[in-house]
């Protein structure tokens, strides 16, 4: 008798821990963090210097606009100069470039080609040494 009462004393412990209680949950609720799609105004700052901090294109090294007359006639004086310097070391190098005719010119370890094509000049440039080559179309008017 003492191991039946054990027995259902067992069974009853076991219904008691398989029974179904009563469980909570809750609703998930998204909450944006960018102010512009809802978020908290709160977070714009720290949006905005995280940004800020993983930006790889810092500002004041790239391009700049200058209002300053005196210091753009020097950059555009600058420029003329060393085109007209350009102009001289090419036609004293190679002569009368005619980029009408397909013509084949060698310089240290370069090496360019021009072709006349139907759509304006090809230039090709090749690296002897490195095997590397570019191609520059300027097309016709």
């Amino acid at each position: 008798m003492k191991t039946f009462i054990s027995s259902i004393l067992g069974l009853a412990i076991t219904l008691l821990l398989l029974a179904p209680g009563s469980a909570q949950a809750q609703d998930f609720v998204y909450t944006p963090v960018n102010p512009a799609f809802g978020g908290s105004y709160l977070n714009y700052q720290w949006l905005l210097s995280s940004a800020n901090a993983q930006n790889k294109y810092k500002g004041g090294s790239g391009y700049s606009y200058n209002n300053d007359p005196l210091a753009n006639f020097e950059e555009q004086l600058q420029r003329q100069v060393l085109s007209q310097l350009t102009r001289n070391v090419i036609q004293d190098r190679f002569g009368d470039v005619d980029l009408s005719q397909q013509n084949t010119f060698e310089f240290g370890e370069f090496s360019i080609d021009i072709v006349p094509g139907a759509n304006g000049v090809d230039i090709n440039i090749f690296n002897q040494s490195s095997g590397e080559q570019t191609t520059v179309t300027v097309p016709s008017i």
